[in-house]
């Protein structure tokens, strides 16, 4: 939500610097630490008020950020030493899954990560209805029947554009980075400004204002969002091509997280510092406009929305073409069914593409029916991004205690490497545990039935369906998936 925060020019800032002459390999720290810094700041940024406030205090927002900003650290080194230990592996975050795990662990990782775009793209859409609804009652929250056909217009409309090969978005890139980063700041200054010592005081702990369960509780509630901001972190990787120098990209990466943490953490902060906890919990999202509002008055209404709506309109052209190219590279290379590899006249994959379109169109649908359409499609993007990113930890990790790749390597270094990874592949496995046993079961309810693509693409080129092992991974994820449907039917699972 690349949501990805979501990568919302990555894609489009990649494109640009492989058609301008001159670029490739010319790109300096500062230069590279500004599109790791505009590939992770997106919409999410401005519904984390609301988020942290029906969650946790200011103690338990700092300590949140500490684990959330280490964790994901470790995740970017993790696919920065994968770039540089397996540099032939350059064809997605599915493919560290393949290599490490096999056909079918790779398929699913795969359909994980596009699965988690097409959530994420959802939730762009009833972001912006929610963001309207605070001017046209109609909206109301972006999951009205007004937002919902406003928002299919807009799917299409996007799905045409792209389709007839509008992939260079150099322009709306600088556009949509400008319209992201100067609200968020104006957004800090202006209420660390207005600081209140006493609200701020008041919600150290927002202890008084009722139970929000213990310390433990409090931070693990924030982690989905604190992860759905920071979907994109491994497109960091994707610019070493473009360094001047090869370890640029390490300082770029971590200069561009820490930019990007300290920005998340001081919108979290500042809007503890003017807005008690129960109120910050209330307030409609997007909760930064509310926020702002709350403190300069009208203006900073239309101010805060004109921004989120420019923002989220760019993330989504990016996040389109993203998923797009998670269904297509992986049919060009025999993994997915040939039909999703067609591309059309104009060189988009235009089978992916509609399939893309149609997988946005039916969650939109959906929202319609969801208590919270806006947190939900948020929770379930994260989720469905935290199997391949396991996975891709996983591989980091397998590396570095097998020794592969690691041939005259200094020991430190692979011993370095392998703590690194170790760290990512745990932070993972607590952010499983964090989304919670729903959002598991969610997500086999997606992958059982898109094993089917896995064995037309398996039946196409005569390879093996399964081995013994994968079998294991399939009755598993098909005993969810029964057990996520049976849920959902007899209400044990809501939405």
């Amino acid at each position: 939500m690349t949501t990805p925060s979501t990568p919302t020019s990555a894609v489009p800032a990649v494109q640009a610097a492989e058609s301008a002459p001159g670029i490739v390999a010319k790109m300096s720290v500062p230069t590279l630490t500004a599109m790791v810094v505009g590939s992770m700041v997106g919409a999410g940024v401005f519904s984390l008020p609301a988020r942290f406030g029906v969650a946790t205090g200011i103690l338990g927002s700092l300590i949140a950020w500490a684990v959330a900003g280490t964790g994901m650290l470790m995740l970017a080194f993790v696919f920065q030493n994968l770039a540089i230990r397996k540099p032939e592996l350059d064809s997605g975050v599915f493919i560290y899954a393949k290599a490490g795990f096999g056909d079918y662990a790779g398929f699913n990782s795969a359909i994980g990560f596009w699965a988690s775009t097409v959530a994420g793209n959802t939730f762009y859409w009833v972001f912006i209805g929610a963001t309207l609804g605070a001017f046209f009652d109609s909206f109301g929250d972006g999951a009205t029947f007004l937002a919902v056909a406003v928002s299919t217009v807009g799917v299409w409309l996007f799905h045409t554009l792209i389709a007839r090969g509008v992939r260079d978005a150099a322009v709306i890139n600088r556009i949509v980075t400008i319209f992201k980063i100067l609200p968020i700041l104006v957004f800090i200054v202006v209420l660390f400004v207005s600081f209140d010592a006493g609200v701020f005081a008041d919600n150290w702990t927002a202890s008084s204002y009722g139970e929000l369960g213990d310390l433990n509780e409090q931070v693990r509630n924030t982690m989905l969002i604190t992860t759905f901001v920071f979907i994109g972190i491994e497109g960091a990787s994707v610019y070493s091509r473009y360094a001047k120098k090869r370890e640029d990209v390490g300082k770029a990466t971590v200069l561009g997280f820490l930019s990007v943490l300290s920005i998340f953490a001081l919108v979290t902060l500042s809007s503890y510092s003017v807005v008690p906890q129960p109120e910050l919990a209330k307030t409609r999202q997007p909760s930064m406009v509310g926020v702002f509002q709350s403190v300069v008055g009208d203006w900073g209404e239309v101010f805060i929305s004109v921004a989120v709506i420019v923002s989220v309109l760019g993330a989504y052209l990016a996040w389109t073409l993203m998923a797009a190219e998670v269904m297509y590279i992986p049919a060009r290379a025999d993994d997915m069914p040939s039909f999703l590899g067609q591309e059309n006249e104009h060189g988009t994959p235009i089978t992916a593409l509609v399939i893309t379109s149609l997988g946005v169109q039916a969650l939109l649908a959906l929202t319609m029916f969801v208590d919270d359409a806006l947190n939900f499609m948020l929770d379930l993007s994260t989720s469905l991004a935290l199997l391949p990113y396991f996975l891709a930890a996983a591989y980091a990790l397998k590396l570095g205690l097998t020794g592969e790749t690691y041939e005259g390597v200094p020991a430190g270094a692979r011993r370095k490497e392998t703590i690194v990874a170790g760290a990512a592949t745990a932070y993972t496995l607590f952010l499983f545990d964090a989304a919670g046993m729903k959002f598991l079961l969610l997500a086999t309810v997606l992958l059982a039935p898109a094993a089917l693509l896995y064995v037309k693409a398996r039946s196409e080129h005569g390879k093996r369906l399964f081995s013994p092992t994968e079998i294991g991974l399939l009755v598993i994820i098909v005993a969810g998936g029964v057990a996520g449907v049976v849920g959902l039917w007899t209400g044990r699972i809501s939405i």
